[in-house]
C-alpha cells in the first residue's frame, strides 16, 4: 500500500499542521513517496477542470428542489397528496442530505471524491429522468430520493474539494461555487412554470428537463476519474481512524454549535424553497409570479454568495454577519405575516438576503478546523446533524397551514426560528478551531 500524505492522516497530523503546507499538493496531486510533482501546465489544467467541475455541481444542487416547489400544487393535486403529505414531500430533501450526506467521506476515501461526486450527478440525472414516470406519490419520493442522494454527497464534498485543491483561496472559491449553487437554485424556480407552459402545461416535462443539466454536470468529472493521484485527496485513513474521530468531533462545543446553525438555517431555506410560492399563492399572487418571486429570493445569493464568504474569511468573528443575516430574515417574515401580496417583491429580497447563511455556514466550515481531514469531518458532522434538525420544519409547516387553514401559524414559527439560529451562529463564529477543543 503506498504510502499517505501525513497532514491528511489524523493520527499523525502534528498540532500546528494547516492547510498552507499542503498547497504543493493542493492542485489535485497529493505526492506518494517517490512520486515526482506534477508539472505547472498540467497543475493548472487539472485546476481549471476542477474549477468547472465544482461550478456545473453546484448547479445542480438545488433545481431539483425549486423545481418541485414552483409545481407543488400541480404534483399534489395530480398525484391526490394531501397538505401533511406534500409537507413530507418538502421534507425529503433535508432527510436524505443527513443521511446520506454522512456517508460522504467514507465514499470519498475509498473511492476519491472527484468519484463520488462524478456518482453524485449521475444520481441526480437519473432521479430526475425518472421522477416524471411517477404515477403514484412512492415512486415520485423514492426517484427524488435517488436524486437527492447523489446532492447529498456532493454538499459535503464541495467544501472538502475546495480546502484541498484551493487552500489558499478557501473564501473565493467557496463563494464561486456558491454563487453557481444560488444561480442553479434560481433559474430553476423561475423558469420551471413558464417552461412547463411552454412544453404543454404538462408538469412532468417541467420537472424532467432539468436532467439535462445535471447529465451536463457528469462532463467535466470524467477525466479525474483516469488520474488517480488527482482524484486521491482523501486517502484511505487507517481502520481506527473513523472510530476514532467520532468522539473527537462530538466534544467540540463549536462543531455542535455550526451543525445546529446549518441546521436551523437549512430549516428556513427548504420551507422557503418548498412552501413560499404557495403561500403567495394563496395570498392572490398568480403562479407564474409566485415562481418569480421564488426566484427573486433564490437570486440574491448569487452576488452575496460571493461577496460574504471573502468577507467571512477576513473577519476572526463572524457573528456580526451572521446577526445581520438572521434579522433581514427576521424582517422578512414579518411582512409576510402581515402583508404577503403588497409588499411580496420586498419580502422575497430580505429572505433571499437571509438565505445566504448557507455559504456563510460552508465557509466557516472551512475556518473552523487547520487540516484537510478536519474539514472532512466537520463538513460531514455538521451538515448531517444540520440537515436532521431541518427535517421537521417543512413538514411541521404542512400540518399546521392544513389544520389551521392558513398561514398565520406557519409564518410566525419560521420567523420565531431565526432568533436562536442568529445565537448559535454567533457561537459557531467564534476565532477557534475544532481541534483546539478536541
Amino acid at each position: 500500500m503506498p504510502d499517505e500524505p501525513k497532514t491528511l492522516d489524523p493520527a499523525a497530523a502534528p498540532a500546528d499542521t494547516t492547510a498552507r503546507p499542503a498547497s504543493a499538493r493542493a492542485a489535485g496531486a497529493p505526492a506518494t513517496a517517490g512520486d515526482s510533482p506534477a508539472p505547472g501546465p498540467a497543475r493548472r489544467r487539472l485546476l481549471g477542470l476542477v474549477a468547472v467541475g465544482l461550478v456545473l455541481a453546484a448547479l445542480n444542487l438545488r433545481p431539483a428542489i425549486t423545481s418541485l416547489g414552483a409545481l407543488l400544487e400541480e404534483v399534489s393535486a395530480d398525484l391526490h397528496m394531501s397538505g401533511s403529505v406534500a409537507g413530507v414531500l418538502t421534507s425529503v430533501p433535508p432527510l436524505c442530505f443527513a443521511v446520506f450526506g454522512i456517508t460522504a467521506p467514507r465514499l470519498a476515501r475509498r473511492f476519491g471524491p472527484a468519484a463520488v461526486v462524478c456518482a453524485g450527478m449521475a444520481a441526480i440525472f437519473t432521479g430526475l429522468i425518472l421522477r416524471p414516470f411517477a404515477t403514484g406519490t412512492p415512486a415520485f419520493l423514492a426517484a427524488s430520493a435517488l436524486a437527492l442522494m447523489g446532492i447529498a454527497v456532493s454538499n459535503v464534498l464541495m467544501p472538502v474539494i475546495v480546502k484541498r485543491y484551493f487552500p489558499d483561496r478557501v473564501g473565493s472559491m467557496t463563494g464561486l461555487y456558491s454563487m453557481a449553487l444560488a444561480l442553479g437554485t434560481s433559474i430553476a424556480a423561475a423558469a420551471t412554470v413558464p417552461m412547463t407552459d411552454a412544453l404543454g402545461g404538462d408538469w412532468r416535462l417541467g420537472l424532467g428537463v432539468w436532467a439535462a443539466l445535471a447529465a451536463l454536470a457528469v462532463l467535466p468529472w470524467l477525466p479525474l476519474l483516469r488520474d488517480r493521484a488527482a482524484d486521491a485527496v482523501l486517502p484511505a485513513a487507517p481502520a481506527a481512524a473513523p472510530q476514532a474521530a467520532a468522539p473527537r468531533i462530538t466534544r467540540s462545543r463549536t462543531a455542535w454549535a455550526l451543525g445546529v446553525f446549518f441546521g436551523l438555517q437549512a430549516t428556513g431555506a427548504y420551507i422557503t424553497m418548498g412552501w413560499m410560492p404557495q403561500i403567495f399563492r394563496d395570498a392572490g399572487v398568480p403562479a407564474t409570479t409566485a415562481g418569480v418571486l421564488l426566484a427573486v429570493t433564490m437570486v440574491m445569493g448569487v452576488p452575496l454568495a460571493f461577496v460574504i464568504p471573502r468577507l467571512a474569511t477576513r473577519m476572526k468573528n463572524q457573528g456580526p454577519i451572521v446577526v445581520a443575516l438572521g434579522l433581514c430574515g427576521l424582517t422578512g417574515y414579518t411582512g409576510l405575516f402581515l402583508a404577503p401580496a403588497s409588499g411580496a417583491w420586498v419580502w422575497a429580497v430580505l429572505l433571499g438576503v437571509s438565505n445566504c447563511s448557507f455559504p456563510l455556514a460552508l465557509t466557516m466550515i472551512g475556518m473552523r478546523s487547520r487540516t484537510g481531514a478536519g474539514v472532512v469531518r466537520l463538513s460531514a458532522f455538521a451538515q448531517s446533524v444540520g440537515y436532521l434538525i431541518s427535517i421537521p420544519g417543512p413538514l411541521l409547516v404542512g400540518v399546521l397551514y392544513q389544520h389551521s387553514g392558513g398561514w398565520a401559524l406557519p409564518i410566525a414559527l419560521m420567523g420565531g426560528l431565526m432568533v436562536p439560529q442568529m445565537i448559535v451562529g454567533s457561537l459557531a463564529g467564534r476565532d477557534r478551531t475544532v481541534e483546539d477543543e478536541c
